[in-house]
């Protein structure tokens, strides 16, 4: 039967517009009509269908088996096998056209259905094969439905989803707003190939950097280390191979229209340039800007730093919530632990003074808290110092940075909100 011209509009579409290939579509009709056919009419496993590549035409036959002495199903006389090629003799096989009608409509809604199946399959393997090695890149897609947080983002041909997860907190978006996020992962699953998207690893901002710096891009700078609270702070550690290349000159930028535009995509979020060193107790300096320690003790076996700052500092050197000391902890890998200045009488008065303000806070936190002292020593270490610094941040990110179990932050984030409230009235 002759493919009708709405139908070749179909194919076109199918093309065109969702990518699939030409041949792929062409081959799948011809597989599924073959399998229909044979699941419900009286066809032969012989049976075979293909379509003319350039006129669309659907030709459909089955083998049959040409014989005078024996007779049955799918074996025909010579006679009869002549009409279909007159040079046929006995013991040989003939193709026998099947008209359209003969399929049945059964057999052509399951090779619809079929169709359309390996039509997705293709379109799945596109996308996939398309989007496997663009992970690590920033794409730019338009929103196409927001769903409980998450976003649909069109990106040609192509639907990929930024999970709720994935968004910077503090950003809202509409169908139809532009939006640029980094390729975080491909999956090719049976639904369909997922491409996800996020705007909050910290990988989009070394993304952003590739992109803005051309000295990050070439390899000249690197950055060692990103350590992030998505929306409001983020801590860059960076080295130039390149000793006539200043790192942090060369990532702000002439009058930091470079950093600028980074904090611009990433909706003021604050980005603090950081030179890596070897050495800890300078690398950990630097990464408590903009706090100044008035002194710094490394402990190479716990892995610490302790610091001191003046009294007044203390707030700007912990940050909000923590924050500050926890980006610098993150990004460096030393546990920091931060206090007022004091005039200890040795060294060994030094880390005693350290121990007993840390002793005391953790006390507090585990009364504020209710929980227990192995919990609240691991709210402090990760620089949750206050209920205060608790709510201020995400409780996705509380819950991955601190390790405990959903029942138990729902509890702090309960006894932290009991404990705001009540200081408010």
């Amino acid at each position: 039967m002759a493919m009708n011209a709405e139908f070749a509009a179909v194919i076109g579409y199918l093309e065109r517009e969702r990518g699939v290939d030409r041949e792929t579509i062409l081959q799948a009709i011809e597989g599924s009509v073959e399998q229909a056919a044979r699941k419900n009419t009286r066809v032969s496993a012989d049976f075979t269908v293909r379509i003319d590549r350039k006129t669309l035409e659907l030709k459909a036959w089955d083998l049959y088996a040409v014989s005078d002495s024996e007779h049955g199903l799918g074996i025909l006389t010579v006679a009869q096998a002549r009409r279909f090629d007159p040079n046929v003799q006995d013991g040989d096989t003939v193709k026998v056209p099947v008209p359209a009608e003969k399929l049945g409509r059964i057999a052509a809604q399951t090779a619809k259905q079929t169709i359309m199946q390996k039509i997705r399959e293709a379109e799945r393997s596109n996308v996939y094969n398309e989007y496997k090695d663009r992970v690590g890149d920033i794409v730019t897609g338009t929103v196409k439905l927001v769903a409980r947080k998450d976003l649909y983002v069109e990106l040609g041909k192509t639907e990929a989803v930024l999970p709720a997860k994935e968004r910077i907190p503090s950003e809202e978006y509409n169908t139809g707003d532009v939006i640029r996020a980094y390729v975080l992962r491909v999956q090719n699953e049976s639904s369909g190939p997922a491409v996800i998207l996020s705007r909050a690893c910290t990988d989009f901002v070394k993304a952003l950097f590739r992109l803005e710096v051309a000295e990050v891009a070439d390899g000249v700078v690197e950055i060692l280390g990103v350590a992030r609270d998505p929306g409001r702070r983020s801590k860059v550690a960076v080295r130039s191979l390149d000793p006539a290349v200043d790192p942090m000159g060369a990532c702000v930028g002439m009058r930091g229209a470079r950093v600028r535009n980074i904090v611009q995509e990433l909706n003021g979020e604050k980005v603090d340039i950081v030179r890596y060193n070897d050495d800890p107790e300078l690398y950990v300096r630097a990464a408590l800007q903009p706090a100044e320690p008035t002194t710094m003790r490394v402990d190479e076996d716990a892995h610490a730093i302790y610091a001191t700052v003046p009294a007044e500092k203390l707030s700007l050197a912990i940050g909000r919530g923590g924050q500050n000391v926890r980006l610098a902890t993150k990004l460096t890998g030393w546990r920091i632990s931060i206090t007022a200045d004091a005039v200890p009488a040795s060294v060994e008065d030094d880390a005693q003074l350290f121990e007993n303000k840390r002793e005391e806070m953790v006390h507090q936190l585990a009364r504020d808290f209710e929980v227990t002292t192995v919990v609240a020593e691991k709210l402090f270490d990760c620089g949750f110092h206050s209920p205060e610094g608790v709510l201020h941040a995400e409780p996705a990110y509380f819950q991955t940075t601190t390790g405990l179990d959903e029942a138990t932050v729902k509890e702090i984030y309960d006894h932290a909100q009991t404990i705001v409230d009540a200081k408010g009235e």
